[in-house]
């Protein structure tokens, strides 16, 4: 018999790649999505349109008890993976209410209907290595104090801490998966990386002059979606659960990133590319970069995709996707 999945944030970048990589298991995957997605399929279900015959879709919200012990009442998960939250970091800034009230109650609500109803489910939450903040050491790894810079950090350390605790409280197989930023075509285009290469797309066709930006300097490490969400997978096939880094161990500033991104269409960033101070943090977080060890030794896993590699794709199915629209 097929093993049963429960992803919540199914919808999403990371929930769509899982969703894919499930189903080439031979996973029953259910996916968790909120009652407004569902009466309008058509602009909330993009990421998995190519999936829905072969998903089970529930309404329910994260800010609800009852909707989420509603579902898992009544199917016998052997896995669940906690993907979704309020994850932009700069609407975090904006509205640190609601961000706090997903992200800390929504996981707070899983791991209390899984612990009352399906104690042995094996639960990953999706942490960020935005937890690390203000880092302490370079690189990072599971071992680095949490010093996070914004409401967003602060509600996926207490997510975090949460996980740790039902799993050393109750134990329950509970792992965190602490991931550096990861990209790919899927991106919301509130992030910086799909803000960058859709405008590439745009002032390639003309229907834009110019690129806004926040922090150029600020460095990241990125790598590809497709590639972490196997690691997520790894981490509840493991004989015990645990924490893990998830990350490429290299480090790109923004303004690489827009070198890149502007040069596979033959343009020089520098002549469309305006730093606008309106998108700067009010903590800013200089530098994150980790050190994935622990994950290549354990779980064998390892990034299959470069830098260089994201950065094209991303453009190059951008421009892609304006060509079919103008053409």
């Amino acid at each position: 018999m097929s093993k049963k999945a429960l992803i919540t944030g199914i919808t999403g970048q990371d929930g769509s790649y899982l969703a894919e990589h499930l189903l080439s298991l031979g996973y029953d995957v259910h996916g968790i999505v909120r009652r407004v997605a569902l009466e309008d399929a058509t602009r909330h279900f993009t990421r998995i349109a190519h999936l829905l015959d072969r998903l089970q879709l529930h309404a329910a919200s994260l800010e609800s008890y009852p909707s989420i012990f509603h579902v898992i009442s009544r199917h016998d998960f052997d896995e669940c993976y906690h993907l979704a939250a309020q994850s932009f970091v700069a609407e975090s800034f904006a509205d640190g209410f609601s961000t706090m009230n997903t992200n800390i109650n929504g996981t707070h609500y899983m791991l209390a209907a899984l612990r009352e109803l399906r104690p042995d489910c094996r639960f990953y939450f999706a942490g960020s290595s935005e937890m690390f903040g203000k880092v302490s050491e370079v690189p990072q790894r599971e071992t680095t104090a949490f010093h996070p810079r914004s409401p967003y950090g602060i509600s996926k350390v207490a997510g975090f801490q949460l996980t740790r605790n039902y799993r050393e409280a109750y134990g329950m197989f509970c792992s965190n998966g602490i991931l550096f930023n990861h990209e790919g075509a899927r991106r919301g285009f509130e992030f910086v990386t799909r803000k960058i290469t859709s405008t590439v797309a745009r002032i390639k066709y003309n229907l834009a002059n110019e690129l806004r930006l926040g922090n150029l300097e600020a460095k990241r490490d990125w790598g590809h979606a497709a590639d972490y969400v196997q690691a997520m997978y790894l981490m509840l096939q493991h004989d015990t659960p645990d924490d893990f880094v998830i990350a490429t161990g290299e480090t790109h500033s923004v303004r690489e990133f827009c070198e890149l991104a502007f040069a596979e269409v033959n343009l020089d960033y520098q002549d469309y590319v305006k730093v606008d101070e309106r998108f700067y943090r009010p903590a800013e977080v200089e530098l994150l970069v980790g050190d994935a060890s622990k994950a290549r030794r354990v779980l064998g896993w390892k990034p299959t995709r470069t830098f260089k590699d994201i950065v094209k794709e991303m453009v190059r199915e951008d421009v892609a996707a304006l060509k079919s629209n103008s053409g």
